[in-house]
């Protein structure tokens, strides 16, 4: 049974993100926690949320469905970071110019499925 959950505009750089996502990907729910738990990455937080947030999907749609679902048996099926839209702010430089500075952000998308 896959369930999904998506953390969009979040603030922080895709790329950041990525390399979290990357390490998770593929494993077991109860590793990608232990993953995330012990990761020094800002980035964990966020990608943790979803993570939790897609396993409580799950559990709502097997319930939805009259099954009972064990934790244990789930896995991270995808997990992928995109793109969102870009906050473009300016600081003042030299010479009465101004720097663009880009804040980026980014739409975490984590399935979870049962093993098979």
């Amino acid at each position: 049974m896959q369930a999904k959950a998506i953390a969009r505009g979040v603030r922080m750089s895709p790329r950041k993100i990525r390399q979290v996502v990357d390490q998770i990907r593929g494993k077991s729910v109860n590793e990608a926690y232990a993953i995330l738990r012990f990761s020094k990455k800002v980035a964990a937080e966020p990608v943790g949320k979803t993570l939790r947030s897609a396993v409580a999907n799950a559990q709502n749609k097997a319930q939805d469905h009259g099954d009972v679902l064990d934790v244990d048996e789930l896995a991270v099926a995808t997990a992928f970071v995109d793109e969102g839209p870009t906050l473009k702010r300016w600081m003042a430089r030299a010479m009465g110019r101004a720097g663009r500075i880009n804040k980026r952000t980014a739409h975490i998308t984590v399935v979870v499925d049962t093993k098979e």
